[in-house]
């Protein structure tokens, strides 16, 4: 079954009622890493409250000074000191809370990726199908970074903003209430343009994670395929395919930024008008005060170094906001980034097995499909009505032409797929009822599409039996006709296979799954196209191991190499979702049917 059998879930739209349920989330996992999130919190306050001192000293330093009565240096300097060592001090601190935000965000960013693979484990085979595998990459890797950064700086900033900005507006009320007033008008005029610009916004992100998953999982699936590509001289294509993803994936990409970056400059604006409303009016009050005009202990009295106070203090007030609104589309990303994480860790695990489903023992191998079908799909069934009995230590062979559904029933025999009608039992019982491990325990699998792990060759063929001493690894070997290769080697069955084993030939990583198979004792084979990638001559040999290797167990082969299900006890022809002949390979000949028309057209 490809992807294409199976609908993809469409997009889900970041709306608000998410990005609320995504926040609460995350601060779940903030809350569980409480006391460094506490440390985190005494050293803002203790930081910040440091900063706020400053502008206080600064400003008692300036009223020292007096045209008429000359300088007070003592108090000059005392203040002057005061203040270098509340922003010495502050600064200690803030390097010491950006170290501890890093900790923190690093524990949480390690339990998210340990949860997001952990569940991907419990998911079943059709999410995979669903889904594309540089998508899923893209979440472990890219999206969970982009949650990292947000949590281990703007989650810093927007704390410290918060301590800030509150700090400043009650020095800023101790000093002067009636030039808070300025910020009456501009704080919401800020606060409304930054809501209305983060909606428009936050789609804009969504749109970029997809967008760039989408590009991850094209790149991943056409450098698996290189060889074919080349060989039928398709780079232009595939270079031009990629390109239009890539030119989608950076227009989301820009216009998510591009639409986020205008919301900066332009609090940024707001801000600096505030700022000069506050100048000319403290201009104003401080002209009335020295005239005499207004009484020094009054509401609208305010010194020189009032003024450079309280101007401070709007710059710690309006830089916050500004900063806010900056550090707002990264937290549109992050959050759109954290939605498809947490997609994936709302999927639902593949289904448990009942209360009462009981461990599949002392398995004999009797394989019984009763009125069996099947559909991926509501619009496309695959399976019609699929009834066959296999009887315990038999092979049973599947041929057809491609599609008619000879790997579904291997999907539906393992339980990746659960049938929609009919009933699949092993021994008499059902396969529903019975726990999915020991299930597939009971099986061992050589598919066409080989996988090997990075690690030695050793570690690769123990993998099927992880307490095999070394002698049953080289028998396991000797077996599948690889060990004469893997001696030659120089570390021998130390040497170390890279990711899926590309550092080999397609027939070597096949034989080395097929010595993994030796090593297993489950009761049941399947073979799916297992001897594909070896050559003729290889193949014989080969087939005189398999054959050796299926004494005993009922066995599933899925072939299209006629040639090597001469001996089946039973051969099933699938068509169209339906078996349309059975019996042995002379039964069959003998009938004239499609097997046979197969059989003599692969040998003419």
């Amino acid at each position: 079954m490809t992807n294409s059998d199976v609908k993809k879930a469409p997009p889900k739209k970041l709306d608000r009622k998410t990005a609320k349920n995504v926040m609460l989330r995350l601060c779940g996992y903030v809350l569980k890493n409480w006391p460094l999130f506490l440390v985190a919190l005494i050293l803002t306050l203790a930081s910040n409250q440091l900063s706020l001192m400053g502008p206080l000293y600064s400003g008692a330093a300036i009223d020292a000074i007096s045209l008429s009565n000359g300088v007070d240096f003592g108090t000059v300097w005392e203040n002057v000191i005061k203040m270098i060592v509340c922003y010495t001090a502050s600064a200690v601190l803030a390097y010491a809370l950006a170290a501890v935000m890093i900790r923190l965000s690093k524990k949480i960013v390690y339990t998210m990726r340990k949860q997001l693979f952990n569940k991907l484990m419990t998911l079943p085979v059709s999410y995979f199908d669903r889904n594309a595998a540089g998508d899923i990459i893209s979440r472990i890797s890219y999206d969970i970074d982009t949650v990292n950064s947000s949590l281990s700086h703007d989650l810093l900033q927007v704390m410290t903003s918060l301590y800030t900005v509150i700090g400043s507006l009650i020095f800023m009320w101790r000093i002067s209430p009636p030039m808070i007033l300025v910020f009456a008008v501009t704080v919401p005029v800020s606060i409304l343009f930054t809501r209305y610009r983060s909606k428009k916004v936050r789609p804009l992100f969504s749109a970029r994670s997809r967008k760039l998953g989408e590009l991850n999982g094209y790149a991943e699936e056409m450098l698996s395929g290189c060889r074919t590509i080349e060989a039928y001289g398709k780079e232009d294509t595939i270079c031009d395919r990629f390109n239009d993803h890539n030119n989608d994936a950076m227009n989301a990409y820009y216009k998510a930024e591009f639409y986020a970056a205008a919301m900066g400059p332009s609090v940024n604006f707001i801000n600096n008008l505030s700022l000069s409303l506050v100048m000319m009016l403290g201009g104003i009050l401080y002209m009335y005060s020295q005239s005499g005009a207004v009484l020094e202990g009054s509401l609208f009295f305010i010194t020189l170094g009032g003024i450079a106070q309280f101007v401070q203090y709007s710059r710690k007030f309006a830089g916050p906001i500004n900063e806010f609104a900056n550090i707002l589309h990264e937290f549109q990303s992050a959050f759109s980034a954290a939605e498809r994480v947490f997609r994936i860790l709302d999927e639902k695990p593949e289904p448990e097995d009942t209360p009462n489903a009981l461990p599949l023992e002392k398995v004999k191998g009797q394989v019984e499909f009763q009125n069996v079908y099947f559909s991926y799909t509501a619009e496309k069934e695959i399976l019609h009505g699929i009834s066959v009995v296999a009887r315990p230590g038999k092979m049973i062979a599947v041929v057809g032409p491609t599609g008619a559904g000879k790997t579904t029933i291997i999907n539906l025999l393992m339980r990746f797929y659960d049938p929609q009608k009919g009933t699949i039992s092993i021994d008499g019982n059902e396969i529903a009822t019975v726990q999915r491990n020991s299930l597939r325990k009971a099986h061992t699998m050589v598919l066409q599409d080989t996988w090997l792990f990075h690690g030695t060759i050793y570690e690769n063929i123990v993998y099927g039996k992880e307490n095999a001493t070394p002698e049953e690894v080289r028998a396991a070997a000797k077996a599948a006709r690889i060990d004469t290769y893997i001696e030659r080697l120089p570390d021998g069955y130390d040497t170390i296979l890279s990711d899926d084993g590309v550092n080999i030939s397609k027939g070597q990583r096949q034989l080395i799954t097929i010595a993994r198979a030796f090593l297993s004792d489950a009761p049941m084979l399947i073979l799916d196209e297992a001897t594909s990638n070896v050559d003729s001559r290889t193949e014989i040999k080969i087939q005189e191991a398999m054959n050796k290797l299926m004494e005993g167990r009922t066995c599933f082969i899925i072939a299209h190499r006629l040639s090597t299900i001469q001996n089946a006890d039973c051969i099933l022809v699938l068509q169209d979702g339906k078996i349309t002949e059975q019996g042995s390979h002379n039964e069959l000949m003998q009938k004239g049917g499609f097997y046979s028309r197969l059989y003599n057209a692969q040998f003419d």
